[in-house]
Formats: structure tokens, C-alpha cells, sequence
């Protein structure tokens, strides 16, 4: 009977046990009010700064992350990770009102397949723009998603371990302010050869704009 050996990175991904830890931010008032005075005629405005100018309300669209292992569909789950309980795992976070985290995995024959869903949210629209350039700036050589939030990046990379070969695909989406990631990856132990760029790539972006739409149906501030 065959054993099936699998490479120390895929082994450590398989782990039950995987801590994500989420940032927190803080969120400040506003200046103190100054006292009124009998000389004033009239109370300042709250959309008024302090020098008469008019100044916009930080934009927040997005209040919280939605259930993420709900995100994807049953269907999807299947094809993309074939032999996968499609209810998911979410990952336990510090903070999930912020980040929120769910993965599928399954080795089906010799065929290996790991789905990660993360949302993140961020204090605003300009943070999460920021966050998303700050993040493909990291991962280049990739491309643009076209149609999916406002915007959206996927790239495809191969590594090898041990001869065997393991293709990686990640789908970064800014909507509002709210991130979306997705990391879809896969590996034959079989032929010891990886899945085809355009099976990830394709994989990842359906997945990418099923959580989107997820995001988009909840709860908005």
C-alpha cells in the first residue's frame, strides 16, 4: 500500500490549530466643544470645524465582518476543494467584529486543495486603499480584477518542496472600507506537478467575488 508523504509547508497548513491575530484599532472623539460665551450669537455648527470651514464625516461603511464561512456557497466549496466539509472552520481571531477568517481543506486521492476567506475592517475607506496598495505592492506580478469592489488584485505563484510542486493563488479586493482575501492553492502528490495557473487563478476569483457579494448583502452603517 502507498504512503502519502506530504511536504512540510502543506503538513503545517493541514494543522488544526492555527491562531490569527487581528489588529485593533481605537476610535477617538472629536475636539472638546468650546464653552459658550455670552458674546457668541450662536451655537457652531457640527458639521463646522473650528475655523468656519465644512468638514466631511469619516466615511465607514461596513460596521463588521460578515460570517466568512458562510460566505462561499456549498457549490463552490465542492468544486474547489473536492472532499471538504463545506461548513468550513473559522479560524479563531482576537478581534472578530474587525477580521473574521474561514478555511477549507481536504485531500481527496492525491489531490490537495486549501481555501482561506478573510474579511478585514478597516476605519475608512482611505485605510482600506491604503492597506490594499500597501498589500499588492508586496505581491507583484499579478494583475487587476476588474468588477469586483472598488478594487480588486489576484496573483499566481509556484513553489516547490521536496520536487513537489504547489500553485498559489491570491485574490486581494478593497470594497469601501472593508478588505477582502483570498488564498486558494493546490498540489497532485501523485505526479508531483501543481494545479494549472488558470484552474487557481480562476478558482480564487470566484471565491473572491462570492465573498464579496456576501459583504455586500449584510449589514451596512
Amino acid at each position: 500500500m502507498r504512503t502519502l508523504s506530504l511536504p512540510l509547508a502543506l503538513t503545517a497548513r493541514i494543522s488544526p490549530v492555527v491562531v490569527l491575530a487581528a489588529a485593533g484599532w481605537a476610535l477617538t472623539s472629536g475636539p472638546a466643544t468650546k464653552p459658550a460665551t455670552h458674546e457668541e450669537s450662536a451655537p457652531q455648527s457640527a458639521a463646522e470645524s473650528p475655523s468656519g470651514t465644512a468638514t466631511a464625516a469619516p466615511t465607514k461603511r461596513y460596521a463588521a465582518a460578515p460570517a466568512p464561512c458562510g460566505s462561499i456557497g456549498a457549490a463552490t466549496i465542492k468544486s474547489l476543494v473536492p472532499g471538504a466539509k463545506t461548513a468550513g472552520k473559522e479560524i479563531p481571531s482576537t478581534d472578530a467584529a474587525l477580521r473574521r477568517t474561514c478555511s477549507w481543506n481536504a485531500l481527496k486521492g492525491f489531490d490537495y486543495r486549501w481555501l482561506d476567506v478573510s474579511f478585514e475592517i478597516t476605519e475608512s475607506d482611505q485605510a482600506a486603499a491604503k492597506s490594499f496598495k500597501e498589500n499588492v505592492a508586496d505581491k507583484s506580478g499579478g494583475g487587476p480584477v476588474p468588477g469586483v469592489g472598488d478594487a480588486g488584485y489576484s496573483v499566481v505563484n509556484l513553489s516547490t518542496e521536496d520536487k513537489q510542486q504547489t500553485r498559489e493563488g491570491v485574490v486581494m479586493i478593497q470594497a469601501s472600507n472593508a478588505l477582502v482575501t483570498v488564498t486558494y492553492n493546490g498540489s497532485d502528490f501523485e505526479s508531483k506537478k501543481a494545479p494549472s495557473t488558470d484552474e487557481i487563478n480562476k478558482g480564487a476569483i470566484k471565491a473572491a467575488k462570492e465573498a464579496v457579494a456576501a459583504l455586500e448583502s449584510g449589514q451596512k452603517t
